[in-house]
C-alpha cells in the first residue's frame, strides 16, 4: 500500500490535464476504499507539473474576454474557468499531501472530496469547450493561481484562510452573474454546468471555514481576527465587493470576517 503523501505527490507531478484529472479521481477512490495509509511522509513539490499549453501569462497580459454574449466570448470565459478548476485540483491535493498527516481522517475525507469535485468540474468545462469547437489549452491562461499556495506552504491555517475562504469564496460572488450571462445568450448547457459548480463551491467554502475555525480553537486564536490578519499578510490581492453575502453566510463565512477589510 502507498502512503497518502506518495499518492498526492504523484497527482501533483502529473502534467497532462486529463491524466491529472483521472489521477485525482483515482486518489479519492483509493482513499475511500482504504488502499492508502494515512501518512504524509514525502515532500510535496514546490510547483506542480503542468502542460505546455495553455501558455501562462501575468494577469495584466490576459486578453479581455468580453461579457460572454458572443460564442467567442463564451469560449474564452469557459476556458478561464476550466483553468481555475485545473489549478484547483492541485491546490486541494497539495493541501492534503502537505498538511494531511497532522489532521484526522475527516479532514482528508473533506479535501480529497474537494479534489475529486474539482477534477469533475474541469472535465465538464473541457467537454463543453470541445462541444463549442475549442479545448483546454487553446487560449492563454492566468499564470498567478499557484501564488497563494506558495505564500501559504508553511502553515495549514494560512492555506485554509486564503484558498477556500478567499479564492473559492470569490467564486460564490461572481458565478451567479456569469450564469445569468450564459442564460441570456441562450447557452443553457453552460449555465447548468456553472450552477453545479456553484453549489459544490458552497460546500468547499464551508469545509474551509469549518476547519479554519477548528484549528483556531485548537491554537486558542480568535477566528475572525486571525483570518483578517492572515489575509492582510498572505494574500496579495484585495477583497472587493460586491459580495454574495447569502451564499457566504450559508458557508459559515459571515460578514464579520470580510466586511471591515474589503476595499
Amino acid at each position: 500500500m502507498r502512503s497518502l503523501g506518495e499518492a498526492a505527490r504523484a497527482v501533483l507531478l502529473t502534467p497532462d490535464p486529463h491524466d491529472k484529472r483521472r489521477a485525482a479521481r483515482g486518489l479519492a477512490r483509493a482513499w475511500r476504499q482504504g488502499r492508502l495509509i494515512h501518512q504524509c511522509d514525502v515532500a510535496m513539490p514546490d510547483r506542480p507539473a503542468w502542460p505546455a499549453k495553455p501558455e501562462l501569462v501575468p494577469p495584466n497580459r490576459m486578453p479581455r474576454r468580453g461579457k460572454g454574449g458572443s460564442e467567442r466570448g463564451r469560449i474564452a470565459l469557459l476556458h478561464a474557468l476550466a483553468h481555475i478548476e485545473f489549478a484547483a485540483i492541485d491546490l486541494a491535493v497539495d493541501l492534503v499531501g502537505r498538511f494531511g498527516g497532522a489532521f484526522p481522517r475527516e479532514f482528508i475525507d473533506d479535501w480529497i472530496g474537494v479534489a475529486a469535485d474539482e477534477a469533475m468540474h474541469f472535465a465538464l468545462l473541457d467537454r463543453r469547450l470541445r462541444q463549442l469547437g475549442s479545448y483546454y489549452g487553446a487560449l492563454p491562461a492566468h499564470g498567478g493561481l499557484w501564488e497563494s499556495a506558495e505564500q501559504t506552504a508553511d502553515d495549514a491555517l494560512a492555506r485554509l484562510a486564503i484558498v477556500p475562504m478567499v479564492l473559492e469564496a470569490r467564486g460564490l460572488d461572481v458565478t451567479p452573474a456569469t450564469i445569468d450571462r450564459f442564460r441570456a445568450a441562450g447557452d443553457e448547457v453552460s449555465a447548468k454546468i456553472l450552477s453545479r459548480i456553484y453549489n459544490d463551491e458552497i460546500r468547499h467554502v464551508t469545509a474551509g471555514t469549518v476547519w479554519f475555525g477548528r484549528l483556531c480553537d485548537e491554537r486558542g486564536f480568535n477566528a475572525v481576527e486571525t483570518w483578517q490578519s492572515l489575509v492582510k499578510a498572505r494574500f496579495r490581492g484585495t477583497l472587493k465587493p460586491p459580495f454574495n453575502d447569502s451564499a457566504r453566510r450559508d458557508a459559515g463565512l459571515t460578514q464579520e470576517f470580510y466586511a471591515v477589510i474589503a476595499s
